[in-house]
């Protein structure tokens, strides 16, 4: 909604502060971001986090009222959890209420519908004030105030001089979010109290730079968590924590969210790489140092670091089941050959950590020394011990053209069953200088062999055949076979 200029320069005028600061229950013992005595912060990947906020707060006996503000935005307050660190079972929780209708102007407005403001204009020409009672009749995409008799709009009067005057802050507004804990407490003194709850609007994801050698058989691996809080509240001086794995949730339904805003601003930290540890059946990652993510902010701080890793470059041609069942003639010219990079997450090849889910980035260097960008793959949370495959791109210079050379349908041999025998070429090119080797794999379904071949493959599967075929540099070769299928 706009707001007219004669709201805004009221709204942040010191009259404005000392109306909030009186509107404030004085009944309330308010706790601050400077009570702060730790943070910790559990990141989870699917928008979750678990916050353990540790106050000093200088608490009276008996049943009392306290407003712990500077909490995340998108708290979930039915997990919260408050409890006495340095007297234990002091404290006993009676009422929890979680204010997340923030002080805005738009608020403001909407709290006084039906109710009277002042309305104060100053006359340009004269610098004379005067004051109006009025009532505000609506606040939805504009204001829509009652004087005496009559019904305006702002601007009033074609003057940007008029301010809309509150008497006071509803109760229900704060100017931040804010927890309220009805509480009995035994012991009245200074006492360490922990706040923990589960919120939305903070996320990780982790994401990978490789580099590729020149000679394409090893690479060097950066791993970097990237952060982002929307949440509506900053953590300074946190413990981060991270967990990868596929969390069960339990979605609620109807609660009213916070909307908050993503920001541009990123930063980077290095740092060495995150500690690692089982957790569950999932992987914990700890940063050995504490830092702040600010609310609206994307920061990114180091998780792994490993050179040399060895590295296979594989060019593959995908074939399809399709045309084992009929005549089709042409299949394909110049049919992309793609290029495939893969690694051993092992110790042996000088990794062996679990890899969060990602976003893996490969560059290698041209003649210059320039590192160019050559192709991004996503990976999913890989275990040590397995292996690592992404698909870079298509290649340029190597490409295949693939026919069908005879087709015939043969005598049923049961009832029911089908039965066919067909052949093929696949003439593959190579325009690079130098010598390449391209996987062709062949999806066949059904009850298949391969009669004939001018070079031998490999069944991998029951429903793969793979043949491994080297092409001479600036040169072709062609592979043919005939297969014969049942269905």
């Amino acid at each position: 909604m706009h707001i007219p200029k004669y709201l805004t320069l009221f709204l942040f005028s010191p009259l404005f502060v000392t109306s909030l600061t009186a509107a404030e229950d004085s009944n309330e013992l308010l706790s601050l971001a400077k009570d702060q005595q730790s943070l910790a912060i559990t990141i989870y990947n699917n928008d979750l986090a678990l916050v353990k906020d540790t106050r000093a707060i200088k608490l009276s006996k008996g049943i009392q009222t306290i407003a712990l503000r500077d909490v995340s935005a998108q708290i979930r307050p039915e997990t919260a959890l408050f409890k006495s660190i340095n007297a234990v079972g002091s404290i006993s929780v009676l009422e929890q209420n979680f204010d997340f209708d923030l002080l805005t102007p738009e608020k403001l407005l909407e709290k006084y519908v039906g109710k009277t403001v002042n309305l104060l204009k100053s006359n340009p020409a004269t610098g004379v004030e005067t004051n109006e009672v009025a009532t505000v009749l609506s606040a939805n995409n504009g204001v829509v105030l009652k004087i005496g008799n009559r019904i305006e709009t702002g601007p009033f009067n074609g003057s940007l001089n008029g301010k809309i005057v509150f008497d006071t802050i509803p109760a229900n507004l704060r100017d931040r979010p804010t927890l309220t804990t009805v509480i009995n407490n035994k012991v009245a003194q200074l006492q360490t109290v922990e706040l923990s709850y589960l919120t939305g609007g903070l996320g990780w994801k982790a994401d990978y730079v490789a580099e590729l050698n020149a000679k394409e058989d090893s690479i060097d691996l950066s791993g970097w968590v990237t952060l982002s809080n929307t949440s509506g509240a900053t953590y300074q001086h946190a413990k981060l924590q991270l967990v990868a794995g596929d969390v069960n949730r339990v979605h609620p339904q109807g609660r009213p969210m916070v909307k908050t805003m993503r920001s541009d601003m990123a930063m980077a930290e290095a740092a060495m790489p995150m500690q690692e540890e089982s957790l569950l059946e999932y992987h914990l990652y700890t940063l050995d140092r504490a830092t702040t993510i600010a609310d609206n902010q994307t920061k990114q701080v180091a998780l792994l670091s490993a050179q040399h890793i060895p590295a296979r470059k594989e060019l593959v041609l995908k074939g399809a089941d399709y045309y084992y069942q009929g005549q089709y003639g042409e299949i394909g010219t110049k049919m992309k050959v793609g290029v495939f990079v893969e690694f051993d997450n092992t110790e042996r090849a000088q990794l062996g950590l679990p890899l969060p889910k990602g976003i893996l980035r490969v560059y290698k260097k041209d003649n210059a020394g320039n590192a160019q960008f050559v192709g991004e793959d996503t990976i999913d949370h890989t275990p040590k011990n397995e292996t690592v495959r992404l698909k870079l791109g298509d290649a340029f210079d190597v490409t295949a053209d693939k026919k069908q050379t005879q087709f015939k349908v043969l005598p049923k041999p049961t009832k029911g069953i089908n039965a066919f025998e067909s052949a093929y070429e696949i003439t593959l090119k190579n325009a690079k200088k130098e010598k390449v080797v391209v996987s062709v794999q062949e999806p066949i379904s059904g009850d298949w062999k391969i009669l004939s071949e001018s070079a031998p493959h490999r069944k991998a599967n029951s429903q793969l055949a793979i043949w491994q075929i080297e092409v001479p540099a600036e040169g072709s070769t062609t592979l043919s076979y005939r297969a014969q299928v049942k269905y």
